[in-house]
């Protein structure tokens, strides 16, 4: 008996050390491949699908899209940078069946970030999903949940998480550099045009709108809504804050290190055109911690913001202010003199890099979703402030809305039958 429990623990030892062996090997050979599916290619899909094709290490096997007219254009790209030419799909589930495939690349409209991550975790795949991770705080938490429960490795897109740069900065915050950071600004300001008036009528031929609604309550077609304008309606969309407010407001959560605010309000209003855009024009929030702080002002009529920049992130300590732009960062003295610049590179490929490093090695990526959440409820608990006028408190211990009903209800939505999300 004692000879048999020898050689069996013995066996198992040697069956982990030649997995160990193996996950080194695949971190160090580029040949052993991560085959990727891309979901959505109107936007960021199509380039993340190029940029992952030309990743050593991966390979993209298919190309999804709602929009037939689509796919064989960017399959002609991605043949320039890998031998295989990836097959063409209609419907991302196609993917989810295929075995081969190793992982799925999330880049549709905001509604379908969390269904199609979570059915892909059920399925065995891994997830690479834009920003923001979901469309309202439930669909965030069970993210987290399906990432845990099927030991998938999830990655959201906020890249700045992987940049060289970008890190050293945080790295030297947390250090002491100027002194004890008690307040961070986050901000977006860009000159889009307006969306006008829409008008509703039947979907064009090449476009599948039933699949691109998916589990969105069913909606008339509008012809100013795809392919960017959802951005600007609540029933598909977060908004500014969700389209490039996550960018900042991920840097200064991780930047202060904190987590989940105390207390959140929120202003502003369609100010500047009389179209059909449903979500703020002009939009500052201000996300109480306690003993630290944070405000994120967007407007999407005028491009001018703070610190000479039209996006960026500024945090304010009680011995200096560290700027980051472009990839790099500065840091100024009380008085506003340079005291140190270093630039940097805004380059997603450290980001892709990591998301197939740790698909290989099962270590938990730069922005793992549990985080990405996190950066993401504050999105939309400025929406939510916004949308109610309220100002939202939060419970220490379940993070979720307390003494609002209003503002509670915006915790969820609706789903279209059969494709409420669910772990």
């Amino acid at each position: 008996m004692q000879r048999r429990v020898f050689l069996s623990q013995s066996l198992g030892a040697l069956s982990l050390a030649q997995l160990r062996v193996r996950q080194l090997r695949a971190d160090e050979s580029p040949s052993e491949k991560i085959v990727l599916g891309i979901m959505g290619l109107n936007g960021r899909g199509s380039d993340l699908a190029q940029s992952f094709a030309g990743t050593p290490g991966a390979e993209i096997a298919y190309l999804c899209d709602v929009d037939d007219r689509t796919p064989p254009r960017v399959a002609d790209q991605i043949s320039k940078r890998q031998t295989r030419r990836p097959e063409l799909v209609g419907d991302f589930r196609r993917i989810l069946d295929d075995k081969t495939v190793d992982a799925l690349v999330v880049a549709t409209p905001d509604h379908w970030h969390a269904p199609a991550t979570i059915l892909a975790c059920s399925a065995g795949k891994h997830v690479y999903v834009e920003k923001p991770a979901s469309h309202n705080p439930h669909e965030g938490e069970l993210m987290v949940a399906a990432a845990r429960a099927y030991g998938r490795t999830v990655q959201l897109g906020t890249q700045r998480r992987s940049m060289e740069k970008e890190i050293e900065a945080v790295e030297r915050l947390r250090s002491g550099e100027i002194g004890r950071v008690l307040f961070a600004r986050g901000w977006y300001n860009n000159a889009r045009p307006s969306i006008g008036h829409g008008n509703t009528g039947p979907a064009p031929s090449w476009l599948n709108y039933e699949l691109w609604q998916g589990p969105a309550p069913e909606q008339p077609y509008r012809d100013n809504v795809i392919h960017y304008n959802w951005h600007w309606f609540w029933h598909w969309g977060t908004g500014e804050l969700g389209n490039n407010g996550i960018h900042a407001l991920d840097v200064c959560r991780w930047g202060l290190g904190v987590d989940y605010p105390s207390t959140v309000t929120a202003g502003g209003g369609m100010y500047h055109y009389e179209d059909d855009q449903q979500t703020p024009d002009t939009h500052v929030v201000t996300y109480d911690f306690g003993d630290k702080g944070i405000t994120w002002e967007g407007r999407n009529w005028h491009r001018r913001g703070f610190e000479g920049n039209m996006f960026g992130m500024a945090f304010y300590g009680d011995k200096g202010t560290l700027l980051t732009e472009g990839g790099g960062y500065k840091i100024l003295e009380p008085d506003g003199k340079l005291r140190t610049e270093q630039k940097g590179s805004e380059s997603q490929q450290p980001h892709l890099q990591n998301f197939l490093d740790c698909v290989r090695s099962g270590k938990r990526p730069n922005a793992d979703i549990e985080e990405g959440h996190k950066s993401t409820l504050l999105c939309h608990l400025g929406n939510i402030a916004y949308r109610t006028g309220r100002t939202l408190k939060l419970d220490e211990n379940t993070h979720q809305i307390v003494g609002e009903p209003e503002a509670a209800k915006l915790w969820s939505r609706e789903y279209r039958p059969g494709w409420e999300p669910k772990v």
